[in-house]
């Protein structure tokens, strides 16, 4: 089984992270996790550490409704980001979100590999790190 060395969570829901943190470490994917409450966070993390990848996270799970920076607002301003990191991330979005338009959005955009509905599940998380 494949394993990677950062996986970046970046979710408000308390209750999820929680969920998420044991998902995680049952599927034994990952040496280490990164939290963040909103996109804001992240995207200073990220802009502290472009040009150090291992800092870096291989796989960033993405929430859609946060505050001060949503998932949207933060996928705007990560893919500027891009082609300065010196490590290639790949980007799941994972949401309670059933909207038709979110799917579409995110379809249209290149650096999100895929659309979830939370909560994900042990195999989706080991079939992610597996298939990077």
């Amino acid at each position: 089984m494949s394993k990677i060395d950062i996986l970046c969570v970046i979710d408000d829901d308390e209750i999820y992270t929680f969920t998420i943190k044991r998902i995680i470490k049952a599927a034994d994917v990952t040496e280490n996790t990164l939290f963040f409450e909103n996109g804001q966070a992240a995207l200073e993390f990220f802009t502290e550490n472009k040009n150090n990848p291992s800092l870096l996270p291989e796989l960033i799970l993405l929430d859609l409704n946060m505050p001060i920076l949503d998932g949207w607002q933060f996928l705007d301003r990560f893919i500027k980001m891009v082609p300065h990191l010196e490590k290639k991330i790949t980007v799941y979005i994972v949401s309670s979100s059933i909207d038709e338009a979110d799917y579409k959005r995110a379809e249209a955009i290149e650096q999100v590999s895929d659309f979830m509905v939370k909560p994900i599940s042990v195999q989706q998380l080991k079939d992610l790190v597996n298939s990077l």
